[in-house]
């Protein structure tokens, strides 16, 4: 091991991790596999990031906030841009700005406040159903996972019906990259602006017309910003950030997980039975797709300090990914982890992140997943997937699909 690693850190390791490459955006595992077992603490001269891939690192990391900073970004094209410090939103910050953010919006998102919304999600996943063409033959993303999750953070949110699917193209577009090209795209900064826009005539109408809602309510609380305990409301510019924050994370992730849940279930009959057999095990199959397919495939930091790991040192000031695909697949902390086992005993999860910056939404994400599989079991227990159709969605750390054609057999 003393070799590889000595190997790595002058550069020639073989092993090499690009998370722009079509290798990522279609199967990262077996590079998953390799950076584990030679390169732990790997390091990309290309765009100048270092990467941890054991769970047990990736967890450790996660709650080192003081070392593994969040204010430089979290995606790798911001990471490398040379920004300083970024802090646009609450994802973006630090204690104490980051827990003074986060107290604001808690409540919203409790697991009380998300068990009462359960029956209109509900009701809208099983509207779409109904409405679909052909009940029997359609795109499980495209026709159901894409549509319904944007109109419930949405609807929590306090969003108008006319611009909610519009958020999830703009959100889709903001994520798209390039292979080769760490930068946003054109269109997608074009689709950012055009969302930060809308938001803020958003916030601009709720202050006119409030109605008790998350972005209403926002414009309401007043935040401590200095130390001094001087108390000042948040800017509109503030508030249309977090909102499209919210927007953008509460449409992907519950898309991009059913999706991949249908295609490990398509490929693994057996435990899709067993749902239809028991739904009692619909929560387990969630945490078990969450583990096997993270729709956000890392997290990004930047080191405050430098550490130390297996023996290789982190320079301060450097671009860090904590890689979640890597970690959810670590045979360290899973038994067998490639396999797709919804009765599996569930180690720590990193799946919506972990320490202070734990997804706010992972309990209305977990809550939407399985209502989903709960009502997807009910009228199709039987079905299959053209394998030949699936197309994956190539984004800056988001993973899983567009397109997963879907037939009732």
């Amino acid at each position: 091991m003393a070799d590889v690693m000595n190997s790595r850190a002058s550069g020639d390791s073989a092993v090499d991790f690009d998370p722009l490459s079509p290798t990522f955006f279609d199967d990262p595992y077996p590079t998953y596999k390799r950076l584990r077992d030679e390169a732990p603490v790997y390091h990309n001269e290309t765009y100048g990031f270092y990467a941890l891939s054991r769970h047990e690192d990736v967890l450790a990391a996660h709650r080192d906030w003081q070392t593994f900073s969040s204010t430089h970004g979290l995606t790798l094209d911001q990471l490398c841009s040379g920004t300083t410090e970024v802090q646009e939103s609450i994802i973006m910050q630090d204690p104490p700005e980051h827990d003074r953010m986060r107290k604001l919006v808690s409540r919203v998102f409790a697991p009380k406040a998300i068990e009462a919304l359960e029956p209109d999600a509900r009701a809208l996943m099983r509207s779409l159903l109904d409405e679909l063409g052909d009940p029997s033959d359609f795109d499980v993303v495209a026709d159901f996972s894409a549509p319904f999750p944007v109109e419930v953070i949405s609807m929590m949110l306090g969003v108008p019906k006319e611009s909610r699917q519009q958020i999830r193209h703009w959100t889709d577009l903001m994520l798209h990259r390039e292979a080769g090209k760490a930068e946003t795209p054109p269109e997608g900064i074009e689709a950012a602006f055009n969302m930060g826009v809308r938001f803020w005539e958003i916030v601009q109408e709720k202050r006119q017309n409030p109605d008790g809602l998350m972005i209403s309510r926002l414009c309401d609380v007043e935040v401590v910003r200095d130390d001094d305990g001087t108390m000042t409301r948040l800017t509109d510019a503030e508030i249309a950030g977090f909102a499209t924050l919210m927007a953008a994370a509460g449409s992907e992730t519950v898309t991009k997980l059913v999706g991949s849940g249908i295609v490990q279930f398509a490929r693994n009959p057996g435990e899709w039975q067993k749902v239809v057999d028991d739904p009692s095990l619909i929560p387990g199959a969630v945490e078990e797709t969450l583990r096997i397919a993270p729709p956000s495939q890392y997290q990004g930091r930047f080191s405050h300090q430098e550490s130390t790991w297996h023996g290789e040192t982190i320079p301060a000031n450097q671009p860090v990914l904590l890689l979640t695909g890597a970690a959810t697949h670590d045979p360290r902390a899973f038994d067998d982890p490639d396999a797709f086992d919804i009765e599996r005993e569930q180690r720590m999860s990193v799946g919506f992140g972990h320490g202070i910056h734990l997804c706010i939404g992972a309990f209305l994400a977990r809550m939407e997943s399985r209502v989903a599989f709960e009502e997807l079991s009910k009228r199709y227990p039987k079905f299959e997937i053209d394998e030949s159709g699936l197309q994956r969605v190539h984004m800056s750390n988001v993973a899983g699909y567009s397109n997963v054609p879907f037939r009732a057999a």
